[in-house]
């Protein structure tokens, strides 16, 4: 990559420079050109970032190919400049035995091209009832535990989860929902379910179940994720928590940062698109989620890509499946809160990169240190593009951004040294030094 603004917070670097990739590795970052005989990408006037890391996004297979594969969904990815995807483990079968972790990383080498990192089930089919064999999932691969999707409601469950998993030093990934107050939910309890007339889901379901999950973390002396934190109210518990000492982390979505529940009226009524678990909050919540971001409160941006099928999204909204495809349009969306001046680029980098290689505890991610994986996303943040069904490379053309114009956009990734995605203006010669 030729002189361009790279962005790296592992390191504190923010300058116009050169980077050169040998064998799938960093191997030079300064100002001035490398000596030899290269390839070069012409960065010129391009943001050049660690690639982006994505700690929560659903890869479909085994059992969903309709709404998405591992080839498609990294194909995705690529295109989002996400060279790492953790996938959650909602399949069919779900991720809770080696068998199915290693059918999925042979997939990842077979059919994908950036990095797929597994995620294993709490709990035996997600049912919530008996524990998973963690222990044999982490001996697989598998880089944390969550039954997402599924909120695990057994406290005694949840608290042997959490010992066990301390035990093996990989997070706890909770999808914080108390199903109890969500039941038959639909969108956000406020003006446009009464609108409506849909059945509306409280921000109390989940900061219920936040502060029970934090509860329960601080007595394992385990460390705990919080999944797609949507509410001013988690943010705050989050922001206590993390006061008194308990290893909790959190991750926020471009679409509960960017988006409120007006979407779903306006300017369709009852939009399908735009349904989501958890759901589109108010303006409020937004910024809460930003001040989180900005304090350190929320650690990491996921884009909780959860792509379906035309016909999981069409027909009558109560019918319509929750899920937002977003691993493409996430820079674009998070471009606008920094052309807003309400988020800097250093910090949006950060919790794309550096901050989600430490969730997972994989500190070689998120850098470009030399010796490092060739891992780098180039983005061009004031390029305009028209979001539309024919460019998405997922399955799941399921987004409420479908026509909008997004400002911010992924140029070129490179995944371990190998150029997986390049937008045909980025030029790509052989150059000598």
């Amino acid at each position: 990559m030729e002189k361009g603004h790279i962005v790296d917070p592992s390191q504190g670097i923010d300058c116009i420079g050169n980077l050169l990739i040998t064998n799938g590795k960093i191997t030079y970052l300064n100002t001035d050109p490398p000596s030899g005989r290269y390839l070069v990408l012409h960065a010129d006037g391009m943001i050049v970032s660690p690639g982006f890391i994505d700690l929560h996004c659903h890869l479909r297979q085994p059992g969903f190919e309709e709404k998405e594969t591992i080839a498609s969904g990294t194909e995705a990815a690529a295109r989002g400049g996400f060279t790492t995807v953790c996938c959650m483990p909602n399949t069919h079968p779900p991720i809770d035995r080696k068998s199915v972790v290693d059918y999925v990383k042979l997939l990842a080498i077979t059919d994908g091209i950036v990095r797929v990192l597994p995620i294993g089930c709490i709990s035996k089919g997600r049912s919530g009832r008996s524990l998973s064999d963690m222990v044999e999932l982490a001996e697989a691969g598998v880089v944390a535990f969550s039954d997402d999707g599924s909120p695990v409601s057994n406290l005694e469950l949840m608290q042997e989860a959490l010992s066990c998993a301390r035990a093996l030093n990989l997070p706890i990934i909770e999808h914080c929902e108390e199903l109890d107050l969500s039941a038959d939910g639909m969108i956000n309890d406020g003006w446009v379910a009464a609108a409506l007339g849909l059945k509306g889901i409280p921000c109390a379901a989940e900061e219920v179940a936040v502060e029970r999950a934090i509860t329960l973390a601080e007595l394992a002396g385990a460390r705990l994720h919080l999944a797609h934190v949507s509410t001013a109210g988690s943010v705050e518990l989050i922001r206590q928590a993390k006061r008194s000492g308990v290893a909790v982390s959190a991750e926020v979505t471009p679409h509960h940062l960017t988006l409120t529940e007006d979407i779903v009226i306006n300017p369709v009524p009852y939009n399908t698109s735009a349904k989501v678990n958890p759901p589109l909050r108010t303006r409020d919540d937004n910024k809460a989620l930003i001040q989180g971001l900005r304090e350190g409160v929320i650690d990491a941006i996921a884009t909780d890509h959860a792509p379906h099928a035309e016909a999981d999204k069409i027909g009558e909204f109560e019918s319509a499946a929750f899920g937002i495809s977003g691993l493409e349009t996430a820079l674009g969306s998070l471009m606008k809160l920094v052309h807003n001046g309400e988020l800097d680029l250093i910090t949006m980098v950060s919790k794309l990169t550096r901050e989600p290689a430490r969730v997972i505890g994989l500190p070689a991610l998120g850098t470009l240190k030399p010796g490092s994986p060739g891992d780098v996303t180039i983005f061009d943040p004031y390029a305009e593009w028209k979001v539309d069904s024919y460019w998405i490379a997922s399955k799941g053309k399921n987004t409420p951004l479908t026509g909008q114009t997004l400002r911010g956009k992924v140029m070129a990734t490179v995944y371990q040294g190998e150029v997986v995605y390049r937008d045909r203006p980025v030029q790509l010669e052989e150059k000598t030094g």
